[in-house]
């Protein structure tokens, strides 16, 4: 008997006939003999509905009490599903983030995990009970509701396997797994068997939709298995573990992100801590950097370029215009129309040569590269947004990712 966390997201729970085939699904797995746990996201679109009554109601952000509403929304879920597990035959009982005691921090919106209860999961486990959980939520010390922002229903199940020990966490959802590209922009994408904790985090992190990066995180913290597989039919799916002892491919897989923006600070003193003066504003904003260049050149002046979302490439500028004046910089310039495509892959550690690959993929088919930034296990390139999918094809292309590939060893 084996003890396995299941995770629905939204488009999984978006009906009641949808909750009904879960509820199936998950009599299935309880019928092997195995202990079930399932983590359950808000009824697809809910959060959204939910948070535009909020905006509705008030002009201005009120934390505490949109983390209440919020929240309501995977008490639905947890209910109906409930209900059709019992309607089979099958015990199972609903438990707020707060009644399972998913103790967090107190920041409302974008709450941290700090300890999970399994007093009472252990309990229904033990005597064949199903324990619904709701996702994306938890209580702070002082009992407040909170909610964990993005993927905060991954990160839930991830939690909740952690405590349990369980031998797999099964994050279910619309694709059946994780793929070497996205299938909508490369036609002979393929499906992983098997990806490392690190390589999963980059992928995420580098625009990968499948799980959200803190979720991978946490799982790699505490080397709980995920498995990634599609709720709407049978298959293996993706298993993400730590690094096996077989031959790695050179390129796992590789993550595009669009909607980037960059800026250019030209004629800049290069002198000390200018790079501070220029990103502590946009740090306060609080704005996200990603990539950052500096070039020195010889006389006494530096260009630093950064990169940010294209939604706050706006306001980054107003920020910087009183910047490069108090600097004496000669320029301050941007471009809001790039992207970002990321090759990763471990096995990048014990080859020799593959940025130089990748640029002459990209140099073959025209394509210009902006800025670049490495990593032990990936290279990103910063494109012209028009180029993007064809970068993405080329470098899939190059890396022999495509079905029939294998498993993209080159």
């Amino acid at each position: 008997m084996g003890t396995v966390v299941h995770k629905y997201g939204g488009t999984s729970v978006g009906s009641t006939e949808r909750i009904k085939a879960v509820a199936d699904r998950v009599v299935r797995q309880c019928a092997n003999g195995d202990r079930v746990a399932v983590v359950v996201s808000a009824m697809g679109g809910e959060t959204d509905r939910l948070t535009a009554l909020g905006r509705d109601v008030a002009d201005r952000s009120i934390p505490r009490e949109m983390d209440v509403l919020l929240a309501s929304g995977e008490q639905v879920t947890i209910a109906l599903l409930s209900m059709a597990l019992i309607q089979r035959g099958q015990r199972a009982r609903s438990y707020l983030g707060g009644q399972v005691h998913i103790r967090t921090n107190d920041h409302h919106g974008r709450a941290r995990i700090e300890e999970v209860s399994t007093e009472r999961l252990h309990k229904d486990l033990d005597q064949g009970i199903v324990p619904v959980i709701a996702g994306f939520q938890g209580i702070d010390e002082s009992g407040n509701v909170t909610t964990l922002g993005r993927g905060g229903s991954d990160t839930t199940a991830v939690a909740i396997a952690a405590a349990l020990e369980a031998d797999e966490c099964q994050i279910c959802t619309d694709v059946d797994g994780v793929y070497t590209a996205d299938p909508r922009v490369v036609e002979d994408a393929r499906r992983l068997d098997q990806v490392t904790f690190e390589e999963m985090l980059e992928l995420a992190s580098l625009g990968s939709k499948v799980l959200a990066s803190r979720s991978v995180e946490f799982a790699g913290k505490y080397r709980v298995p995920l498995r990634v597989l599609s709720t709407f039919e049978d298959g293996p799916g993706t298993l993400i573990t730590v690094e096996t002892n077989m031959e790695q491919p050179v390129v796992s897989g590789i993550a595009h992100t669009p909607d980037e923006a960059k800026i250019t600070m030209a004629g800049v003193p290069d002198v000390p801590g200018v790079a501070s003066r220029i990103l502590g504003p946009i740090g306060r904003a609080p704005i996200e950097v990603d990539m950052i260049v500096q070039n020195t050149g010889g006389d006494g002046l530096t260009d630093f370029t950064f990169t940010v979302k294209r939604d706050d490439y706006e306001r980054a500028l107003e920020i910087l215009e009183p910047v490069r004046l108090d600097l004496g910089a000669r320029e301050l310039s941007g471009d809001n129309k790039i992207a970002k495509v990321s090759v990763v892959g471990v096995g990048m550690r014990s080859h020799a040569g593959v940025a130089t690959r990748l640029f002459d993929a990209l140099a073959a088919e025209n394509i210009n590269i902006q800025m670049i930034s490495t990593s032990e296990i990936k290279i990103s390139v910063v494109v012209a947004e028009r180029y993007m999918e064809l970068a993405l094809r080329c470098a899939h292309t190059e890396f022999g990712l495509g079905e029939g590939a294998g498993e993209g060893r080159t």
